[in-house]
């Protein structure tokens, strides 16, 4: 089983609208509402795909039922852990031409009470777990060590991890020594603190990130692909060119399959060439849907492999 956590889940209106222009009116096409937060993305496609998966993730006030709600025809495993905060709505908004705009409530901070009940729900579930995926951003005021404490008990299991975060949390929990990090090209801008312009520093992020203490690092690129790191390869998955529609959610994808192809076969290039067809399929796609194993394995044939010995 593939657990996965979302400690600040969403309720996403997904707007798709005929043009964004700058100072010029739009029209909407279609709207609806979807559970939203990376873990929970991520047990979706793996569901999909048809891994086995339980998530993980927190409810509170009108938007936490709406949540649950939600979630109870997803089809996998939900455990939720009630909080006094309400769960917070975020924005999608994307046109025919492929331009997006996504808007994000920061969420309300979580007491210390809720932390140990999230941590207790984990506790359950992790032994009969073989990956564990943390992800998505925490709520304000929420120690910065927290994804890192689950990592180090999940260690103690002998249960693989993968950290999908940002700031402050992305660093703690690398020197916890997660089995995968899995930034964009945004969040390891931050973390190293400098641009990303040129394959040759795609290629060294990557391999700097993997040695902040992860054993393998998957850096996703959006449209480019993504670059892999583990120790003496790295690897560079490039996709095909597609007519993208809507890249929300790409990333979860990209990151949700490599670990189910890794679940598989334990074949790290293998691994990122699924999840960079999971990611390239699933931005073809309006708003923030996700790509059918069917769909996914069509882009799959095409993406190209790059292994680089160090």
């Amino acid at each position: 089983m593939i657990l996965t956590l979302t400690v600040n889940p969403a309720i996403d209106r997904n707007i798709t609208v005929d043009q964004l222009v700058f100072e010029d009116r739009a029209y909407i096409l279609d709207t609806r509402e979807s559970a939203g937060g990376r873990g929970i993305n991520n047990s979706c496609v793996i569901h999909s795909f048809g891994g086995k998966s339980t998530a993980i993730a927190t409810a509170g006030g009108e938007t936490g039922a709406r949540l649950k709600q939600l979630l109870g025809g997803c089809g996998f495993g939900v455990d939720t852990v009630e909080v006094q905060a309400p769960t917070r709505t975020n924005l999608n908004i994307s046109d025919r031409q492929g331009l997006t705009i996504k808007l994000n409530e920061k969420g309300a901070a979580i007491g210390k009470d809720e932390l140990k009940r999230i941590e207790e729900a984990v506790g359950k579930r992790l032994p009969e777990a073989r990956w564990f995926m943390l992800c998505g951003s925490m709520p304000p005021g929420m120690p910065a060590d927290f994804y890192a404490r689950l990592i180090e008990t999940s260690k103690a299991l002998r249960v693989k991890t993968l950290l999908d975060t940002d700031g402050e949390a992305l660093e703690a929990g690398l020197e916890a020594g997660p089995t995968v990090v899995a930034p964009n090209q945004q969040e390891a801008e931050r973390l190293l603190n400098k641009a990303l312009l040129t394959r040759a520093q795609f290629q060294e992020a990557a391999e700097r990130i993997r040695l902040m203490g992860a054993q393998m690092v998957v850096l996703s690129l959006g449209s480019r692909g993504c670059v892999g790191s583990k120790e003496g390869l790295v690897v560079e998955a490039v996709p095909p060119r597609v007519d993208a529609v809507c890249p929300i959610g790409a990333g979860d994808a990209l990151a949700a399959s490599f670990v189910w192809a890794m679940r598989r076969n334990e074949d790290f290039a293998d691994a990122l060439r699924w999840g960079v067809a999971a990611g390239t399929a699933s931005a073809t796609l309006p708003g923030v849907s996700f790509a059918s194993f069917e769909q996914t394995r069509a882009i799959y044939e095409q993406v190209q492999i790059r292994e680089i010995s160090r």
